[in-house]
Formats: structure tokens, C-alpha cells, sequence
């Protein structure tokens, strides 16, 4: 067997199982996020693969392990330069939703920032009358056009926003609760675009498909990790992470800092949820699950705030004193005021929240914690309908 014949084999199974990776992620993530962000997701998976397999199909072509075709060879280089573009495009777009950006709110704004794809196809279809970005000379040997740095340019361009979007929203001090999401949406392209970057110098070598496929994966990784431990409503530890926490602090041997519990419960909810319907009932938890951020940004390295279940919400805290716990309950109430007026919705969200002081000497499961806090939190509700 050739070394070309090896090389084209070898090309062949490093982008199979590229593609393999990309359609189990593809499948896997399928209602992961908010149904427009999906279908652009979608569609940046779809542009990849096209991206892979018309990669692939060029090395085998050109290497004569299928029949050899000039206007095939052309054709894949097409297909492989338009889906990068598409790939990238739709990557920003999916980011951009990732971040809440308002950006996606307007769908003329979105469709205009499709313009360098469109350009970019305008380019390779000019191309086959004008090579400008590559060509086949008469003895069918491909060859790199003037224009060629074009391609990487009209694609990169997405990368570097969406790169520069994340990095601005990381010092944005409004945004330091997504900080760590962030970060990760700047570091995402750059694994691939170093690739990229190689296989330019280096065409021969497909890093950058099994270099895109990887970042694909982090990216799942990532969710599933998420959907473990977060409550996809509110954004908040969900009571799995909660008792895992808790657990935690209760088997920490070395750590005598008392914790505090405060229990967070919804008054009237299910009037709420009776008289507006469940989707007011989901605006008004997430409300609260605000609250309880901007109450607690003081202590923000010393309290995790989880959702317990239904309208029940958790601070627990460690390294505060017994005034703190008493200041992050009047602050959660005061912001949520305030989101309350905001919001300039026909009713108003209130809550009340049970403090409970526990020692990890004393052996108490979570739910003996949440009967003492809950104490507090029915004497708070029961002096409210007097």
C-alpha cells in the first residue's frame, strides 16, 4: 500500500470520527437552550460537518483514492470555505443568545450581520470566472489566489467579536455572576483558531477539524456538567448541588465556622400562578432568584443560593456574622421591592425567609436545618395576615 494511499486512509478516519463526535454532541443537545439559540446551534453542526466531509472528500479526491475530478476538487473547496463562514456566523449568533445580548432581539440586525457570508459566497462564486482565491493550473495543481487570506478574514471575523463581546462582558461589573461563563465563550475559538492557523501554514495536517470537534465537545461537557447541578429556570444551584454542599461543609472536619441557612419562601405563589398563569408564575421566581443575587452580592464569596424545589429558595452562607444574615434578609426583601416596581407588573412578588445558625458538630441533616429556618419563615407569615 502507497504513502498516499496510508495518508488518504488515515485522513479519512481522523474526519469520521470527527463527524461521529460532532452528530453524538449534535443529537445530545438537542432542547439544551432556548429554541431559536438551538436552531442556530443546529445549524453551526450541520455547517460543520459539511465543513469535515468536504475536507475529507478533497485529500481523498485530490490523492486519487476516488476518481479524480477537476471540477469536484473546486467544487469541495467551495463547499468547505462557504460552511466555515456559515459555521462561524452561527456560532455568533448562538453566543450572542448565550449571553442575553440584545443584539438578537432584533431580527434585521441579526440577518445584516450576515453580510460577510454573503460576501464570502459572492467571492467563490466569482471565483470559477476570476480566480482570485484558488485554482487548478494546467496540470492540476492547486494553487493559493491573491485573495485567498480573504477567506480566513470573512470567517475569523465572527470569532474575534464574539472573542472581544465575551472579554468587555467579563469587566462589565453588572455581569460578574456570568464571569465565569464568560471567559469560557472568549477561550472557545481560540483551541480552533490556532488550528486553523496551523492547517494555513500546514494544509496537509487536519488539525482543524478534530481541533473543532474537541472545542464541540467542551462545549457539551460543560452543559451537562450545568444541567447537573444548576436549575435551568433560575439559574441557581438546583437542591441536588444544594445537599451536595451542604454535605460537604457537614464533613469538613477541620472547619468550625458556623453556617448560616436562610430559607426563601414565595408568598400567596400559587395565587399567582392561579390567576396569571405558570408563565408569570416562571417570571416570578426568576425574580426572586434576582433578588436573592443582588441581596447577597456583598457576600458573594461566602453564600451559595440554590432553588429548593417549587417556590422554596435557599442562601446558605459561611464566614458571616449573625448581623450579616440579618442584613442579606432585609436586602433580598428591599431588592426585590425594587424588581417589583420595575417590573410594573399587576401584582407584586414577596417572600419570607427563615434564618437557621447550625454548627457541623451537631450532626444535623439539611432537612433538620430547614425545620428551624422554616419556624421563622411561618412565624414571618403568620404575623403578615393578622
Amino acid at each position: 500500500m502507497s504513502d498516499v494511499t496510508l495518508y488518504s486512509i488515515l485522513y479519512i478516519e481522523i474526519n469520521i470520527f470527527s463527524v461521529i463526535l460532532v452528530v453524538i454532541v449534535q443529537l445530545k443537545t438537542l432542547g439544551l437552550s432556548k429554541m431559536v439559540a438551538q436552531r442556530h446551534f443546529s445549524m453551526s453542526m450541520v455547517s460543520l460537518i459539511m465543513f469535515i466531509l468536504s475536507d475529507m472528500m478533497w485529500v481523498v479526491t485530490r490523492n486519487n483514492f476516488l476518481p479524480y475530478s477537476p471540477a469536484l476538487i473546486l467544487l469541495y473547496k467551495d463547499i468547505y470555505f462557504f460552511s466555515a463562514s456559515l459555521m462561524c456566523y452561527f456560532w455568533f449568533v448562538y453566543f450572542e443568545y448565550l449571553q442575553d445580548s440584545p443584539f438578537v432581539a432584533n431580527r434585521r440586525r441579526v440577518w445584516v450581520s450576515s453580510i460577510f457570508v454573503w460576501v464570502q459566497l459572492a467571492l467563490i462564486i466569482t471565483n470559477h470566472f476570476t480566480p482570485m482565491l484558488y485554482y487548478l493550473d494546467e496540470d492540476d495543481r492547486y494553487h493559493r489566489g491573491l485573495l485567498f487570506v480573504s477567506l480566513y478574514v470573512f470567517s475569523y471575523v465572527y470569532v474575534m467579536f464574539t472573542c472581544s463581546r465575551a472579554l468587555v462582558g467579563f469587566f462589565d461589573p453588572s455581569k460578574k455572576d456570568q464571569r465565569r461563563k464568560l471567559i469560557k465563550l472568549a477561550l472557545f475559538p481560540v483551541f480552533p483558531a490556532i488550528g486553523g492557523l496551523f492547517q494555513y501554514v500546514i494544509p496537509s495536517i487536519p488539525v482543524l477539524c478534530i481541533t473543532l470537534a474537541i472545542a464541540v465537545l467542551s462545549l457539551y461537557l460543560d452543559w451537562a456538567e450545568e444541567l447537573i447541578s444548576v436549575d435551568p429556570l433560575t439559574k441557581l444551584n438546583n437542591r441536588k448541588q444544594l445537599l451536595f454542599l451542604y454535605d460537604q461543609w457537614t464533613k469538613s472536619s477541620d472547619d468550625h465556622e458556623p453556617l448560616f441557612v436562610l430559607m426563601v419562601d414565595a408568598d400567596k405563589f400559587k395565587s399567582i400562578n392561579d390567576t396569571y398563569g405558570h408563565i408569570e408564575g416562571d417570571i416570578a421566581l426568576k425574580r426572586i432568584a434576582e433578588a436573592m443575587k443582588l441581596g447577597t452580592f456583598r457576600w458573594k464569596d461566602k453564600v451559595n443560593l440554590s432553588r429548593y424545589g417549587g417556590d422554596e429558595f435557599v442562601i446558605m452562607a459561611k464566614g458571616i456574622t449573625d448581623e450579616d444574615a440579618s442584613e442579606i434578609r432585609n436586602k433580598v426583601t428591599e431588592n426585590l421591592k425594587e424588581l417589583n416596581k420595575k417590573a410594573a407588573s399587576p401584582y407584586d412578588v414577596c417572600v419570607s425567609i427563615g434564618i437557621a445558625k447550625v454548627d457541623s458538630s451537631e450532626g444535623l441533616s439539611f432537612s433538620d436545618v430547614a425545620e428551624i429556618a422554616d419556624e421563622e419563615l411561618y412565624m414571618q407569615k403568620k404575623a403578615r395576615r393578622k
